[in-house]
């Protein structure tokens, strides 16, 4: 599921978790690259490929390259925060987006 929440039951007891998404976008005009976070992943991605994204949208259509579920919002945010990083970007380069 790309979606914001998560349902699961556990011992009889339900829980609805908000996920928190880190995500590589690939551009297919340029292949150039764009991470960032959201709850709502699907959504984010149209929002990119509707021209919503000032920062990028001269480098619309995008793909999902890759992304990564945390339910924790500090997880998720110090996670991006480092993929923006130059050791980030020689993982990110090695591990994930060859």
């Amino acid at each position: 599921m790309v979606g914001s929440r998560v349902a699961y039951s556990c011992s009889g007891i339900s829980y609805n978790i908000e996920m928190y998404y880190v995500y590589i976008l690939k551009s297919l005009k340029d292949s150039s690259k764009y991470i960032g976070t959201t709850t709502d992943l699907k959504n984010r991605l149209q929002e990119h490929n509707d021209f919503e994204t000032v920062s990028n949208k001269s480098k619309a259509p995008y793909w999902i390259a890759w992304y990564c579920a945390f339910i924790e919002k500090t997880q998720a945010y110090d996670f991006e925060k480092y993929l923006k990083s130059s050791s980030g970007y020689a993982f990110t380069k090695k591990h994930l987006t060859a």
